[in-house]
């Protein structure tokens, strides 16, 4: 079968802005595959391009060498088989919730009707369906990434991309919100690639942990299977076992490297 997303031998090269006539490499010879129906989740320490690799796999970013496939064929644009939810939600403030959900929609040139009906329907999936008449700013976090959900995946996309979502919310709304996310994802199995800084989180949602090293020229350097049974309950599963085992084991990779990211930044501080 072939993977939903990959990533081969990708290198990202960037003009650096302290120092004129330099470059930098955040990420290079990185190869990570998604197989259809797995859901992923990328760790590592701040700046050692994580969202790069997102970028590049949504197709907003061209990378410096390598190659990236989607189902097979190479990527040479905006990925249309992706969606993409952000860090901070991209709602727009002028339109209701109704009206963000069905923004996407609207691009793809669907009739307005039909647009309406699906977007009731996501929110109502999400939780907000008494709430489509309302503007972003009378919605709480959790309710403006909620719209910012039922807005990506009311298109149906084949491939999730997900840049730390999460990490704005109080620790509740967190996991009500990563419980939703698995819940609608167990429905279609879609192919996930998660951005996390939480190695907890990474754990409890995926099948599969990919730990990058710290920048500069950032790489995999560890990758972990993750044997939970599902469904999972996000915070039940953090006091079993084998959760507690897959994290150390996970955590003795990773430990090294957000120290040695931490040094790098205080040392340019």
């Amino acid at each position: 079968m072939l993977p939903a997303l990959a990533l081969e031998n990708v290198t990202c090269t960037f003009v650096s802005h302290d120092r004129p006539g330099q470059r930098y490499t955040a990420v290079q010879d990185v190869t990570l595959s998604v197989a259809p129906g797995e859901f992923v989740s990328v760790v590592g320490p701040t700046g050692c391009g994580k969202s790069t690799l997102l970028n590049v796999a949504a197709g907003l970013l061209a990378p410096s060498a390598g190659t990236v496939r989607v189902f097979g064929e190479t990527l040479t644009g905006i990925n249309s088989r992706a969606g993409y939810m952000f860090q901070s939600d991209a709602l727009m403030p002028w339109r209701t919730a109704l009206q963000n959900v069905t923004v996407g929609l609207e691009f793809r040139g669907m009739p307005p009707a039909e647009a309406t009906r699906l977007a009731q329907q996501w929110l109502q999936r999400v939780g907000l369906g008494g709430f489509g008449d309302r503007y972003p700013h009378q919605l709480s976090g959790g309710m403006r990434k909620r719209t910012a959900l039922a807005q990506m995946l009311v298109r149906d996309p084949d491939i999730i991309l997900m840049d730390e979502p999460f990490s704005a919310l109080d620790i509740q709304t967190r996991q009500l919100m990563e419980n939703e996310v698995l819940e609608l994802w167990a429905a279609k199995r879609k192919a996930v690639l998660f951005i996390t800084h939480d190695l907890d989180e990474a754990i409890a949602m995926s099948d599969r942990v990919v730990v990058l090293s710290a920048g500069p020229a950032a790489r995999p350097i560890g990758e972990f299977a993750i044997d939970l049974p599902r469904p999972r309950d996000v915070a039940e599963v953090r006091v079993t076992p084998r959760f507690i085992e897959l994290h150390k084991a996970i955590w003795d990779v990773l430990r090294a490297e957000v120290l040695r990211g931490y040094a790098q930044q205080k040392a340019v501080a």
